[in-house]
């Protein structure tokens, strides 16, 4: 699917200080998205505070996005929960808003097994008429969505992509095996990490972190293994290989706030229960955004 692919970001959702959440920053990151080449928004997803956005903001955050975008990018809704009635629910809202796909991260906490995730996706796809991206990153969720899962799934009409944040090369190389043997099911890495070599292996692309702070730098990349110059998108990746370890340091979004705060882009707000970045990292990330020439 040609839309899926490329750079897409995993948009924080910036805050005031009084943990409202800040549109005129909210506008001025899309903006600068549009025009550093990210090929599509991903709202409030994990990224983007979904876990401590209340269902009326997380609706309002998809609806002034789609709005403002006007079409320019694609903007997926960020749409999962560890309830499937409540999954569909948001999903429900998202295609009334116009969000073009939604992202279905696995049930967290549940710890459902195979079968419960097959039954939990298909009832989403089944009861929501939108395109869907399946999202799994055990490190956060306790929950694996195993390959042969991804597998019958990827046969349902609703059901168009899998975001992959577990960092195995073994994985990513059967997953694309689905894809070819699929219609219209895209591999999207979610590891900044290792998002270059889940794309030489055949991944459509990445829905990054990193892309918030480095958006033209990550499109590059993708172009590039695209192109087929993978020595020129190597390199580049090298030079990003410190930014993409400092925004791990602390729970994510904790330090991809505090970069961007630095940055100019938005005020440090945060939702409990996490909190601002410890003070122990602020040198080495001030110095790896001076590197970088974000600051």
């Amino acid at each position: 699917m040609q839309v899926l692919q490329g750079s897409l970001v995993a948009l924080v959702t910036p805050l005031l200080k009084n943990g409202d959440v800040d549109y005129e920053s909210l506008s001025s990151l899309l903006d600068w998205h549009i025009a550093n080449e990210t090929d599509g928004i991903v709202s409030v997803g994990t990224t983007g505070e979904s876990a401590t956005l209340n269902v009326k903001e997380h609706i309002e955050v998809i609806d002034y996005s789609v709005k403002y975008v006007q079409n320019r990018i694609p903007v997926i809704a960020g749409t999962g929960a560890n309830s499937t009635d409540e999954a569909i629910e948001l999903s429900l809202e998202a295609k009334l808003k116009g969000a073009d796909y939604v992202l279905l991260v696995t049930p967290y906490y549940n710890k459902p097994n195979q079968k419960g995730l097959l039954a939990h996706y298909e009832k989403i796809a089944n009861n929501v008429d939108i395109k869907q991206i399946l999202y799994n990153v055990p490190s956060r969720t306790a929950c694996d969505l195993k390959p042969e899962t991804v597998s019958i799934l990827s046969e349902h009409k609703n059901i168009v992509g899998l975001k992959e944040a577990v960092d195995d090369i073994e994985r990513i190389k059967e997953l694309v095996k689905i894809s070819n043997n699929s219609y219209d099911f895209a591999i999207l890495s979610g590891d900044d990490p290792t998002f270059m070599n889940a794309l030489i292996e055949g991944a459509h692309g990445v829905i990054s972190v990193a892309a918030n702070v480095i958006p033209k730098s990550i499109s590059q990349i993708c172009k590039l293994i695209r192109e087929d110059n993978i020595v020129e998108a190597k390199k580049l990746n090298e030079f990003n290989n410190n930014i993409y370890r400092l925004l791990f340091v602390e729970s994510n979004p904790i330090p991809v706030k505090w970069m961007l705060t630095k940055m100019g882009m938005i005020e440090n707000s945060i939702r409990l229960p996490l909190i601002e970045l410890d003070e122990t990292y602020h040198d080495e990330i001030l110095s790896e955004l001076n590197k970088l020439k974000l600051i």
